[in-house]
């Protein structure tokens, strides 16, 4: 195993912008009571666009709460860890999976003519696409959040089931993850987890 002393030399980033990212960003718990404006969430959205899905179907779709309506109608599906801390987040986004995204294929894969009749008949396969895709575009949305300089809070704990009724009745997005944002509040973190080496994940053939 080679040393881990200068590796962040051999990237490109510089190494206060791979900090932000990864090294010491962190999934915040609490959050400072301070706005985070729709042209933020915009901009972060207009980064992470760029980044690669298959056949560029982009399925990923976003609910941006930040009203007091909005919350009162998302935290009764919010696990009871996740309900106090989503209360507190200035803007919560649930990121969901269009498994209709063949309908806008005409216009993000155009080169292919008939590429939407492909997924019209087999709705299984759309799910199945739609959720790989849209799970690569929430890793993609959570290091967006951080170069936009605040927190991300990602979270699974909640009844996805009953989120999809209460917003997403009327369409074909199901929700994968919500993610809390905002400045980081009072003692946010929990201790940092050990993380695993590069020789225990990797095999080269």
């Amino acid at each position: 195993m080679t040393s881990t002393t200068g590796l962040a030399d051999l990237l490109h980033l510089p190494p206060d912008v791979q900090n932000l990212l990864f090294r010491e960003a962190r999934t915040a718990n609490s959050f400072a009571d301070e706005p985070v404006g729709e042209e933020q969430i915009q901009a972060i959205y207009d980064l992470v666009k760029w980044a690669p899905t298959s056949m560029n179907i982009q399925p990923l779709r976003a609910l941006v709460v930040r009203t007091e309506e909005g919350k009162r109608r998302l935290l009764p599906h919010m696990s009871e860890g996740n309900r106090a801390k989503t209360a507190s987040a200035p803007v919560t986004v649930v990121l969901a999976a269009d498994t209709d995204f063949h309908e806008k294929l005409p216009r993000t894969f155009p080169h292919k003519p008939g590429v939407k009749d492909l997924f019209s008949g087999d709705e299984s396969a759309r799910e199945r696409v739609a959720r790989l895709n849209a799970l690569l575009q929430v890793g993609y949305f959570i290091v967006g959040v951080r170069a936009a300089g605040l927190a991300a809070g990602p979270m699974t704990g909640f009844d996805a089931a009953g989120i999809d009724r209460e917003f997403f009745a009327d369409r074909a997005w199901k929700s994968l993850v919500v993610v809390n944002i905002g400045k980081p509040g009072e003692n946010p973190w929990f201790d940092r987890l050990p993380r695993l080496d590069y020789d225990e994940v990797t095999e080269t053939v």
